[in-house]
């Protein structure tokens, strides 16, 4: 279970280090999700880490309720990415964290597969961010590889859930970062 914090911790890095580098004229540039600039992209990733430490706590969604709907960015995105990174990290560390079974939307789920959730999306949409600044698309090979192995199994369910694109088709022999963003709908 170690392994996942190791990687959820990794992938907050990168997706961190990233938003550090967000010019101001490249919040309101279109990423590859339909209808999100980059500081929706932000935002969106902003407040998965904010629900991270009331879901932990044991908080359902009806509990927290709206406190995370809209903008959470306020005028500075950066700092306020910075803080609820560093609230999730602190969440997810805490003894016994990855034993308990948190209430997300779709049912019960154990606070493992959930930090694997929460590592898979920060490592597609550190691609989806860095296409849309302008910066190097290469992700963390290691991050890569075990992501899709995850993946893999489940890519057929993914689409369906209204919250993926579908898969796309690939030539054979791409790479496996292609094949990865493939399964989350994304065309490398």
């Amino acid at each position: 279970m170690t392994d996942v914090l190791a990687y959820h911790w990794r992938a907050i890095e990168v997706f961190g280090n990233r938003v550090h580098l967000v010019a101001p004229s490249k919040w309101s540039a279109p990423t590859p999700n339909p209808g999100w600039d980059v500081r929706a992209l932000v935002n969106h990733l902003t407040v998965e880490q904010l629900w991270v430490p009331p879901l932990l706590s044991g908080r359902t969604i009806g509990d927290v309720g709206d406190r995370f709907d809209g903008d959470v960015l306020g005028r500075d995105p950066v700092g306020t990415w910075t803080e609820a990174a560093s609230e999730c990290l602190r969440a997810f560390d805490e003894p016994g964290a990855l034993d308990r079974t948190i209430a997300l939307s779709s049912g019960p789920t154990s606070a493992v597969n959930y930090c694997w959730e929460m590592t898979a999306d920060l490592l597609i949409h550190t691609w989806d961010l860095s296409r849309a600044i302008e910066m190097p698309e290469q992700l963390d090979p290691e991050l890569v590889e075990v992501i899709y192995e995850r993946a893999l199994p489940i890519a057929d369910r993914l689409a369906p859930t209204g919250l993926f694109a579908p898969v796309v088709e690939v030539p054979e022999g791409s790479t496996l970062q292609t094949r990865l963003l493939a399964l989350f709908g994304r065309r490398a």
